[in-house]
């Protein structure tokens, strides 16, 4: 049986489906000061204040003024980590939405369904990975 991998690093990745990207991405960058990390493409746009991941992706319903958390990510330190930790909810009998894969920005990740059917997402990001906070 496989032990569980080394420790996540932290929930430092979250992704919003908003039916008002523009709008959103401005209060982000302009009121709260966070920066574009990484548009993938028109309907989707990363955000970081230097030590998380903010997803901001275009909804395609209206969410008659309800957020909506499409998936969260937990942050691992290594794409030998990531693969790791595939390997051991695999075999934990998790559900597995998706393989490792690239998204083109450096980062890797895939997604799994909680025992209440949230999406988490085991992420690797360069950005971010690796970092510690410190209580000093």
């Amino acid at each position: 049986m496989l032990e569980r991998p080394a420790a996540l690093n932290g929930l430092r990745h979250l992704a919003l489906q908003v039916p008002n990207l523009e709008a959103c991405e401005r209060f982000y960058r302009e009121v709260l000061g966070m920066r574009v990390l990484h548009r993938a493409n028109p309907d989707l746009v990363y955000l970081t204040c230097g030590n998380d991941n903010l997803s901001l992706g275009r909804a395609h319903v209206p969410n008659h003024g309800q957020g909506s958390v499409d998936h969260y990510g937990f942050v691992v330190d290594s794409l030998a980590d990531l693969h790791a930790w595939y390997e051991y909810l695999k075999e934990q009998g998790v559900t597995l939405l998706d393989r490792p894969f690239a998204h083109g920005d450096g980062a890797y990740s895939f997604h799994l369904l909680d025992p209440a059917g949230n999406k988490v997402q085991p992420i690797f990001h360069p950005a971010i990975s690796g970092q510690r906070f410190s209580h000093t």
